[in-house]
């Protein structure tokens, strides 16, 4: 299934995409994509239903982020051995984690802003995991019976306020609207997460032109690792690392610019499409 949060900002309504790729409504059906309908039990519910059945959302509804009430937003940094090398940064022993504010997260199309100050602001295509049942300590073998679907990431990134302040990445990572997930929330029985090509344009210009077949610590290990140190809990998203052609990286250094547009795409996930602005 293709599942989707379509409407205003702050007021979105919960939706799947049927086989003409229109969007369905599903608001008389669950509240919102989101907690308990992420689980096995809940898609397998949403499984059964006849798209057709279903009423069509507005014509050109504005899509937003595909998963509601997002509690903990954690990204995984230098997941990929060539990223790491254009980054001057050595591929680490373990996964590298950091936490995205949640309240970062922002609609696939929605606009990009620029912290105020920033000279720095950078893209990443990344392959979003969703969680879809409480994990804690499980086993790397079961790892994927915790997962609700993948969607697609740009994990916006300021990096004077990620490397040059301190240490600490969270920094750079969570500004507004530094999390546009989507356009639709995929369940793992469409998603074959080995091999899946990983685009970003910015005005045209093909910048990551990547595979997720080069991510260093793989889907399973990251929600087995993950679950080690912290609970995670339906509706969780975990970000997993770039390939490379970020922007930190060009010789010299590119960054976006007010009037700037990206698109960003995973096969089979979507695209998301934003144009940049001053905060």
């Amino acid at each position: 299934m293709k599942l989707v949060r379509f409407g205003a900002a702050g007021a979105e309504k919960p939706g799947m995409i049927d086989a003409d790729g229109k969007v369905r409504d599903l608001s008389g059906v669950v509240a919102d994509i989101a907690g308990d309908v992420l689980g096995r039990e809940g898609l397998k519910r949403l499984a059964a239903i006849d798209p057709k059945s279903l009423p069509l959302a507005p014509e050109d509804s504005r899509f937003g982020a595909c998963v509601g009430r997002v509690g903990n937003f954690i990204a995984v940094g230098l997941n990929y051995a060539d990223h790491a090398a254009e980054s001057g940064m050595a591929v680490p022993s373990e996964p590298v984690l950091f936490n995205k504010a949640p309240s970062c997260i922002v609609g696939p199309d929605d606009t990009i802003l620029i912290p105020r100050g920033s000279e720095k602001t950078d893209w990443e295509v990344e392959l979003a995991v969703v969680i879809g049942e409480r994990a804690s300590y499980v086993s790397e073998a079961d790892a994927l019976d915790y997962v609700a679907g993948y969607c697609v990431c740009n994990d916006v990134s300021e990096r004077a306020y990620q490397i040059e302040r301190g240490g600490q990445w969270t920094k750079g990572k969570g500004c507004p609207t530094f999390g546009p997930i989507g356009p639709w929330l995929v369940t793992t029985d469409e998603v074959e997460t080995g091999d899946l090509a990983m685009t970003l344009s910015v005005n045209g210009e093909l910048v990551q032109n990547g595979s997720s077949s080069t991510m260093v610590f793989k889907v399973p290990f990251l929600v087995h690792y993950i679950s080690q140190f912290m609970v995670l809990e339906p509706g969780d998203v975990i970000t997993t690392g770039t390939p490379p052609g970020v922007g930190m990286g060009m010789k010299p250094p590119r960054y976006l610019k007010p009037g700037d547009r990206m698109e960003v795409s995973i096969a089979g996930l979507g695209t998301q499409r934003q144009v940049v602005a001053a905060s």
